[in-house]
């Protein structure tokens, strides 16, 4: 049996199958519009601009296709790199294309094994994303725990076919199951966990996952019975995926700054694209349709045309981008209804009961606002309950003196600018976090959940009083929360220098020294330590990795997220059925087992050592780069091996004079990185460790006197006086250890 384990995992979270779509914005100086004597069309798919076929037909590289003969009926098909286009959607910027990015293994009863084939795509460095809304990540087999893998994002789920009935048209976790798409990624792989994905040979042989258009997907309980490739039967192999696209990384207010601004219809509007990093593309103004990309390409809408019924029984007359409604001479118009002008003489009944009816309607609408205002606060204490909000209350009167409060929604609004997106510090799986300036212009950070199970409904006040009572000068402390929305919102005081993950990768032209690294090592250790030993109930934080680790001013640091195992599934079944972690952070142990310990935070905490020591990212997805150097952690374990570790540490660290406290974090982390949770140390000892190498450097005992070096060490020095090296300090702290543990 062929095995892929989580170590080989991390070996294999590199194989992509690339889309070759190279975004250079090579033609940055050509002025948009359409190129003429540009093919419109190619075969049944139309070829609006800014894509184009042909030299210089397209806005810019990243929109050019190929028109090839692929079929044996002579039709020709647009391509983008090797994936045929199928349809392109100009108003709402997306592209359907057909991929072969299916992964699938089999079992071999010759050779008594699995046969896997692992299929990605890659899209980095294109103008396109994969759509979250258009797509689903689609699993079928039977015991099969399938998963994706991204530069950010592990998801899957897992089906069976023990105990429980098939049925056409159904993907709910028997014999198939889905999951949903992050936002705004470029890239994904998948694999199989064979923990979990046992053969039935030969009633199910075979097991598949993909990412494919949901609204193309219907399960039939033949696929889990195929001996051969399910897709291969159906769609010839291909399935089909939808892409969003936009047109650079420029946002709209300085597109339209640049000679290369794309919305050159004199009717058109630049929108933000919904990705994550910045874009633009355009549309139609309202009242026009067509090609914004293109001079003169957005044409009037003749409403009166195209609805017949547009002023019911009234004289349409349209206008640029809209339409008039008058009526005939005699009638006048009433709630957009022509009607015949009464004659004069019954003017006062006609007076009377046009008042009557405003009065009705006026009163009609007030009793509507006063029931919809009564259903809304009635949602609002229904969810305040469910989040346990009474119970939190009476904790809080019972235990004076906590620093915490609980916000309303309006609260929260007005401080974060109506949840604006302008307001975004960032995104992850649990949640997005936006800046906000509550009254007497106090900076938090407030984060929005995107889910919660029922449980955690249930138990949300009595952790909420937990994490409150979290109090530790490098954790970012807790505020409160808002409980009268579906999903509860948590507010954070605001940490205004970024994360380490800027500190140690951003393009900021400082030089961080050993010393600044070592405390920030020592403080994040230390308020880990804090969270699983000395709160007053232990919390597992779950996801440590440089992007969690903020920075004062004075480059303190704050561990964050502590909370976001609270808003993590649970239980245990469904760890099983839905991953979630950071690759190149992720607990081996972890991935095997799916139960989350102490341990597994000391082993992130180890790759964050290795981003400190080496300045590299804990996971290089280029696919040109050795297998050994994809995962850090592997880098660095084969360096120490190879006795190579000067070779992989920051040039800004490299000296002689630390180069024995260099050695002794390095030693660390590999104590961090244990395969075996069992083996690593506990985070309270990480601290201390840190701790007393941060003292060397702040105090090599340069100042020592002789009767304090007798004291420490428990015979006269000669060295008392003067200035010892780092190298002479370990030896003597050596040799006092060896001194108490004789009993000296």
């Amino acid at each position: 049996m062929v095995k892929l384990g989580c170590s080989r995992f991390l070996l294999s979270c590199h194989v992509l199958l690339c889309l070759s779509a190279i975004w250079v914005l090579a033609m940055a100086d050509v002025p948009a519009g359409q190129r003429p004597g540009c093919p419109a069309k190619c075969g049944d798919v139309d070829i609006p601009f800014p894509f184009g076929i042909g030299d210089k037909c397209a806005l810019h590289s990243g929109f050019n296709l190929s028109c090839t003969n692929t079929s044996v009926d002579g039709v020709k098909k647009p391509l983008k790199g090797n994936f045929e286009v199928t349809k392109i959607i100009l108003p709402e910027a997306k592209v359907r294309m057909n991929t072969r990015a299916i992964s699938s293994q089999c079992y071999d009863p010759a050779a008594r094994s699995m046969n896997y084939i692992n299929f990605g795509l890659n899209l980095t460095d294109s103008p396109f994303w994969i759509s979250e809304v258009d797509n689903k990540i689609i699993v079928i087999g039977c015991n099969t725990l399938a998963y994706m893998t991204s530069s950010t994002y592990v998801i899957g789920c897992r089906s069976t076919c023990k105990n429980v009935t098939l049925e056409n048209g159904k993907c709910s976790g028997a014999g198939c199951c889905q999951a949903d798409v992050p936002k705004g990624i470029q890239y994904y792989h998948g694999y199989f966990n064979e923990n979990y994905n046992t053969s039935t040979w030969p009633d199910n042989p075979c097991s598949y996952v993909t990412l494919m258009e949901k609204a193309a997907f219907s399960f039939n309980t033949s696929y889990v019975r195929s001996n051969s490739s399910v897709f291969d039967e159906t769609s010839n192999g291909v399935v089909p995926i939808v892409l969003d696209w936009k047109i650079d990384a420029h946002a709209c207010e300085e597109a339209k700054n640049t000679s290369s601004y794309a919305c050159v219809s004199s009717n058109s509007v630049c929108v933000n694209a919904t990705t994550i990093e910045p874009g633009y593309l355009c549309n139609c103004s309202d009242g026009y349709r067509g090609n914004p990309y293109i001079t003169d390409g957005c044409q009037d809408i003749n409403e009166c045309l195209e609805n017949a019924n547009a002023c019911g029984n009234g004289i349409c007359e349209n206008t640029p981008g809209n339409h008039t409604c008058s009526c005939n001479p005699g009638s006048s118009m009433v709630n957009d209804v022509c009607v015949e002008k009464p004659s004069r003489f019954p003017v006062m009944p006609v007076v009377g009961a046009s008042v009557g009816v405003v009065v009705f309607v006026v009163a009609l609408a007030c009793a509507c606002m006063i029931q919809e205002r009564r259903k809304l606060q009635k949602m609002k204490r229904d969810y305040f309950r469910q989040h346990g909000g009474l119970i939190l209350f009476d904790e809080m009167r019972s235990k004076q003196g906590i620093a915490f409060k609980i916000f309303t929604e309006e609260e929260l609004q007005q401080a974060t600018n109506r949840f604006s997106e302008q307001q975004v510090l960032g995104q992850g799986g649990y949640g997005t976090v936006y800046k906000g300036i509550l009254k007497g212009d106090v900076e938090v950070a407030v984060k929005r959940c995107k889910t919660i199970d029922e449980q955690q409904k249930k138990e949300f006040g009595k952790e909420m009083l937990i994490l409150s009572q979290v109090n530790h000068r490098n954790i970012v402390k807790l505020l409160g929360c808002c409980l009268e929305v579906e999903v509860p919102m948590l507010v954070y005081e605001f940490v205004p220098n970024g994360t380490l993950f800027q500190l140690i990768h951003g393009n900021h032209g400082m030089r961080i020294s050993l010393a600044t690294r070592l405390g920030i090592a020592h403080e994040s250790a230390d308020a880990i330590a804090y969270l699983h030993s000395s709160a007053s109930t232990p919390i597992l934080h779950g996801d440590i990795k440089s992007p969690n680790i903020l920075l004062d001013m004075d480059h303190q640091a704050k561990v964050s997220d502590f909370g976001a195992s609270i808003l993590a599934p649970t239980d245990k079944s469904q760890f099983i059925t839905l991953v979630h972690g950071t690759c190149g952070y992720l607990d081996p142990e972890y991935m095997q087992t799916n139960l989350l310990t102490d341990k597994s935070d000391v082993y992130s905490f180890g790759v964050v050592l290795l981003e400190l020591l080496t300045a590299k990212l804990p996971f290089n997805f280029n696919p040109d780069v050795p297998a050994h150097e994809k995962s850090l952690s592997m880098m660095f374990m084969y360096a120490m091996k190879e006795n190579k570790l000067d070779q992989i540490l920051d040039v800004e660290i490299k000296d002689g004079d630390n180069t024995e406290i260099i050695e002794e974090i390095a030693e660390l982390a590999m104590r961090c990185l244990e395969m075996c949770g069992d083996n690593r140390p506990s985070m309270k000892e990480v601290a201390e460790k840190l701790d007393s190498l941060r003292k060397v450097m702040q105090h090599p005992w340069v100042q020592r006197n002789p009767e304090e070096m007798e004291c420490l060490l428990g015979e006269p020095s000669s060295m008392a006086s003067s200035a010892i090296t780092s190298a002479e300090y370990f030896s003597i702290e050596k040799k006092a250890v060896n001194d108490l543990q004789s009993g000296r």
